[in-house]
């Protein structure tokens, strides 16, 4: 991938997550720089949804932009880097405040995945309280030694929740990033509701959980997910459709030729 495709690759993962009403006017997705892995891709302090490729650019590891802009900065930069800092093996990053994952930033109740697509968001949803580790703040994360305690207690996993302010989330790729975050907000949703039927909750098992997750992020669904969500923002933006990307696409079936009658 070049650098030019990963920045219509980036933003349109900004607008389509935002399409899918898990980011509005804040939160950011990132991506690992295609060929430079000590930088990644960030757009500049902008609203998700409004995010265009020539926003895009390329920053260190320490957050720092390789060529500076006049205009504004994300101020949670360090939320992105930190975690590339520590997980070589995250490609893609998202931090946002949906609404259906707040409940469960300001309760005790612990994020289950009830289904097989919420499947995805991991075996375990740890949470981080900025409180422990840095007392009363405006509860953002800016400093590099606040993106660093919030990456350690992500650790291995691929979801973590921030105590009273919202999540971050993981992906060995970007479309399974977009994929993360859409399906275990909806599994949120859908604890809360099945919370309110007070009739006993029925989630998945540890071993469910790890078939289903597996199964659900092979190229296959995850492209076809993705190539969904991009129709429907197309439409929404009254624009073209774009090409499939490589996960969503299937590998040509050679016909075998019928044998001539004689």
């Amino acid at each position: 991938m070049s650098l030019a495709e990963a920045r219509v690759l980036v933003a349109r993962a900004n607008r389509m997550i935002a399409h899918e009403g898990v980011l509005d006017a804040f939160g950011h997705v990132t991506m690992r720089h295609p060929t430079e892995p000590n930088r990644y891709l960030m757009s500049r302090s902008r609203a998700p949804e409004l995010v265009q490729p020539d926003d895009i650019h390329e920053f260190t590891l320490a957050s720092e932009i390789i060529k500076p802009i006049k205009e504004r900065l994300y101020g949670e930069r360090v939320i992105h880097g930190e975690i590339y800092k520590a997980r070589p093996d995250v490609l893609a990053v998202c931090h946002h405040h949906a609404s259906s994952m707040l409940p469960f930033c300001v309760t005790n109740m612990t994020m289950k995945p009830l289904n097989h697509l919420g499947a995805t968001m991991g075996p375990k949803v740890p949470i981080w309280d900025s409180r422990e580790d840095f007392g009363n703040t405006n509860l953002l994360v800016i400093k590099p030694e606040e993106g660093a305690s919030l990456a350690r207690a992500l650790g291995p996993y691929w979801t973590v929740l921030m105590r009273r302010h919202g999540a971050t989330v993981a992906g060995r790729t970007l479309e399974e990033l977009v994929f993360r975050t859409i399906y275990t907000a909806r599994n949120a949703a859908a604890q809360i509701q099945a919370e309110l039927l007070d009739a006993g909750l029925e989630p998945l098992n540890s071993e469910e959980i790890e078939l289903a997750s597996e199964y659900n992020l092979r190229p296959g669904p995850v492209g076809r997910a993705w190539e969904y969500w991009s129709v429907r923002l197309d439409k929404a933006e009254g624009g073209k459709a774009p090409a499939r990307t490589k996960a969503a696409r299937k590998p040509a079936v050679k016909k075998k030729k019928s044998a001539r009658r004689r």
